[in-house]
């Protein structure tokens, strides 16, 4: 539905600014924003980095002028902690999708699992999930994906510059990983699951930064249900001023 400001019980929002969100499971990234510009009357509002509905975690949101800035704030490196579960395999790479293989994963020892997440470092080519917003001949494979079709994707150049196991509980493990923009946690398990030979799903995924923002600093949509504009405007000003180098190239944007 187009946004009409002149229909709002509460003045037009027009000040610019960012405002970082803890997305609950399963609302979309386009749940957030349309929830920010429908509760504080922003004509301008964005989001900068996709998380999928069952992921957790940082959203930036960027309000009037500094929507501009999304494609630069998105194209960051982001961290999350994330869970893999083996022995399953899905069209999806996560829990969402339909299963298409289930294989014993009791073979896999924790020193295995270890010795495998270490390989998953530096520049690399991952192939994209059909169930993905990459586009192939100008239409989202997950689109395609949705009508039954498999297409021919092409890799795209991602770096992992960090992968840490904290906890293996086989068949599960929880490990956190920092990576260049673009990058599929579920295919990093799916393709962990590959190399165990066993298959393997993105059981759960929180993303804890992305950029020079983090997590502790984020909003959850329970408190922003409670706020006033004032509210925000007091929060993004904030924002502004706080030691992040990148607020401080654009705090006179």
């Amino acid at each position: 539905m187009r946004h009409r400001p002149d229909k709002h019980r509460l003045p037009e929002f027009t000040q610019s600014g960012i405002l970082l969100v803890d997305k609950p499971r399963e609302w979309t990234s386009h749940d957030v924003v349309g929830f920010v510009r429908a509760r504080f009357n922003a004509a301008r509002v964005g989001h900068c980095g996709t998380l999928d509905p069952n992921a957790t975690g940082l959203l930036v949101v960027v309000l009037g002028r500094f929507t501009k800035l999304s494609q630069k704030f998105s194209g960051e490196d982001k961290t999350y902690e994330a869970t893999i579960l083996l022995g399953k395999e899905t069209d999806s790479q996560d829990m969402d999708g339909q299963v298409i293989a289930e294989r014993d994963p009791s073979q896999v020892t924790p020193e295995q699992f270890q010795k495998v997440a270490a390989t998953f470092l530096g520049e690399q080519d991952q192939l994209p999930p059909m169930v993905s917003a990459v586009k192939k001949d100008g239409q989202r494979l997950y689109a395609l994906a949705r009508k039954g079709m498999e297409v021919e994707r092409e890799p795209k150049k991602i770096v992992i510059h960090s992968l840490n196991v904290n906890k293996i509980y086989l068949p599960y493990a929880d490990f956190v990983v920092t990576c260049s923009k673009g990058t599929y946690v579920r295919t990093i398990c799916s393709d962990m699951g590959t190399k165990l030979a066993c298959g393997a799903v993105l059981y759960a995924l929180n993303r804890t930064k992305s950029g020079s923002f983090d997590l502790s600093d984020a909003v959850s949509i329970d408190t922003l249900k409670t706020w006033t504009q004032d509210d925000l405007s007091d929060y993004m000003s904030r924002m502004l001023h706080l030691k992040i180098s990148r607020l401080q190239e654009f705090t006179n944007f």
